[in-house]
């Protein structure tokens, strides 16, 4: 069984060898991670809605909803094709970096000719179960994300391992541990919150000491599987030295 205290300890040990290049991992991340925003726009020879003193006019209405989508829709685009690939180098790094194998070159893992279709395939199946799961209820949504939440390590590990198995491995991983990475996640709301009253810019700090705790997560979780016979080395384009550190 994985401890909080000591995976929080070793990705500590990480930084202190790879902080800077952990910091522009996590950054790249965070900015292909769906974050986006939008404009309005606003046209004249219209119908207008009367609102006290002010106006509306339906055709400024019609056409900010357009702008909205249209940016929702380009920003999604950006995520698949663009965003899928990078989490799944950076989630490579991470690990990589955990055997003080820190190249920053595993960002680009992902867009081999070999790899790039298949990240994307699984991990659009992974968000829309997510998301199905959610539009069932919040609660079940929230517990499908945990259990799927090491799909894109798998991915980092063997790409081309078919997105039923990288989700249902990723199931079995988290068999179990659910509460405890729940409570993983608690234990950084403290920094996060103290980043954000630090004008939001330390939440930029905090992160790669997330993302390098859940690598660690990851390795535990996978030495675990090994062991357990839930997948083999093999499976992962692993050698049983890379799995048992």
């Amino acid at each position: 069984m994985w401890d909080r205290v000591q995976l929080k300890t070793k990705a500590k040990e990480v930084l202190k060898r790879n902080y800077w290049k952990a910091f522009l991992i996590s950054f790249i991340l965070m900015l292909v991670g769906g974050e986006s925003s939008g404009g309005s726009n606003a046209s004249n020879n219209s119908t207008r809605w009367n609102m006290g003193p002010d106006y509306i006019s339906f055709d400024f209405i019609i056409g900010a909803l357009a702008i909205i989508i249209i940016v929702g829709i380009v920003f999604s685009l950006i995520r698949i094709f663009l965003g899928y690939v990078v989490e799944v180098g950076g989630r490579k790094f991470f690990i990589r970096a955990a055997v003080n194998d820190s190249d920053m070159n595993y960002l680009g893992f992902g867009f081999s000719s070999t790899r790039y279709i298949e990240i994307i395939k699984t991990m659009f199946v992974r968000g829309i179960l997510i998301f199905l799961w959610t539009l069932l209820l919040i609660i079940p949504g929230i517990v499908k994300s945990y259990a799927y939440r090491m799909v894109p390590y798998i991915l980092a590990d063997n790409p081309n391992i078919g997105y039923r198995r990288a989700i249902e491995l990723s199931n079995e991983m988290t068999m179990g541990h659910k509460l405890d990475i729940f409570i993983l996640d608690l234990s950084f709301m403290g920094w996060y919150l103290l980043g954000v009253l630090l004008f939001g810019i330390g939440t930029l700090f905090v992160r790669p000491y997330d993302d390098a705790t859940n690598a660690e997560l990851y390795l535990e979780l996978r030495e675990n599987a090994v062991r357990s016979g839930m997948c083999t080395c093999g499976e992962l384009n692993l050698s049983s030295e890379e799995v048992f550190r």
